[in-house]
């Protein structure tokens, strides 16, 4: 059997296609060229694996990975022309697998049984919760895009404190170590390398874990435009009980994980986020969820550990500078509305700073006093702002 990935089929008619387990459903988008299709079977994951003795470790690691290419064919569809068995391979070394998929145009979506992958040509991004080794994809990822004819110009990695730290395996029991894993593991081109642990005056579990490494002589070439592309990643805990209580399954429903999962996006608010994006989500069970949205090249996602005493969320999404400045404060509100959580922190980077002077604006209003706020800057990779916020309740 020829290995499959999103990309590896040419269509006539532009649609979109969606994997949820062993069923795929076609969905007609007018205004998209020609997007990929998946591949034709996924397994079929209800439950997280990576549960620790004390709990389930909701903070998730991220990984970010930019690659550039000399070829324009190569880089044209890169990344997305990696087979999904390939794919398979890395994510068993991390230790998920994937539920669902969506892709479009511009990039390919996977739900993961832990949090989420997204695929650009010329960009990865992956991030894992749980017990997962996010870090043992770096080298394959690598090895990939080399065979691709592609090299990596820009590493970025950021997680927030672990609730169960003492669970995390190897390489992620501390953040030293995981420095020295990516120190080990990364190309020698990529040699400007800064981390920093960007600390909360409030809440402990709630400090910034940041390592970038990049070659300058490339970066420039795979991201044009730094100073415009912002990335916000919000993590909350302490959620609002009865909002919480969405987030479990009913037993005996008979309802899939699709059909759950989306009928937990409707009924929490989840999709009133972004209404323009299109959704794939998942429900596991006993309890959680995942969703991935993609709106034209932009991705949003969230990722839901309900339960009492450990509970949160996290929400991700990317924009540009020179979108209405509206949005993100909208879709702030939006998800401090959906949780309500007793903490958030969220930390935005980029080279700007007419997005996160815009975060306070957003929160304040609705209760969340901020009560921490720092700042760090990373070579190639813009600035990073994170910021803590608390509810009165909190």
């Amino acid at each position: 059997m020829p290995s499959l990935s999103l990309a590896s089929l040419s269509l006539s008619l532009p649609t979109i296609y969606t994997l949820h387990s062993f069923h795929i459903t076609t969905v007609t988008v007018p205004s998209l060229i020609a997007p990929p299709i998946v591949p034709s079977l996924l397994p079929h994951i209800f439950t997280p694996s990576s549960m620790a003795a004390s709990g389930f470790e909701g903070f998730e690691k991220r990984l970010e990975l930019h690659f550039s290419g000399d070829n324009p064919a190569a880089v044209r569809m890169g990344l997305r022309r990696i087979g999904f068995e390939s794919l398979e391979r890395v994510l068993d070394e991390v230790q998920c697998t994937v539920v669902s998929a969506l892709g479009n145009a511009h990039l390919d979506a996977y739900v993961l049984s832990e949090s989420s992958l997204f695929v650009y040509p010329t960009k990865i991004v992956i991030k894992t919760c749980g017990t997962t080794q996010l870090l043992k994809s770096v080298r394959p990822l690598v090895a990939h895009a080399r065979d691709l004819g592609l090299t990596l110009c820009l590493c970025r990695y950021t997680r927030g404190s672990f609730i169960f730290p003492l669970a995390q395996p190897f390489p992620h029991t501390s953040f030293q170590e995981e420095v020295a894993y990516l120190e080990g593991c990364l190309p020698t081109n990529a040699c400007s390398r800064k981390a920093s642990i960007m600390h909360s005056h409030v809440a402990a579990t709630h400090s910034w874990h940041v390592f970038t490494a990049c070659d300058p002589a490339l970066v420039a070439d795979a991201w044009p435009a730094p100073d415009v592309i912002y990335t916000v990643e919000v993590c909350m805990t302490e959620l609002d009980r009865g909002r919480a209580q969405k987030f479990f399954g009913r037993p005996g429903d008979g309802k899939t994980g699709d059909s759950a999962g989306k009928e937990m996006t409707a009924v929490t608010g989840i999709g009133e986020i972004n209404p323009g994006a299109l959704i794939c989500d998942f429900a596991f069970d006993p309890c959680g969820y995942s969703m991935n949205g993609i709106d034209g090249d932009r991705y949003s996602t969230i990722h839901v550990t309900p339960e009492e005493g450990f509970s949160y969320a996290s929400y991700e999404c990317v924009g540009s500078v020179y979108d209405d400045g509206d949005d993100i404060v909208r879709m702030l509100r939006q998800v401090a509305w959906v949780f309500r959580p007793g903490t958030m922190s969220v930390s935005v980077t980029s080279v700007s700073s007419q997005v996160w002077t815009r975060v306070a604006n957003a929160l304040e209003p609705l209760g969340l006093k901020c009560r921490s706020c720092a700042t760090d800057q990373f070579p190639e990779a813009g600035t990073v702002v994170f910021q803590t916020f608390t509810s009165r309740r909190a």
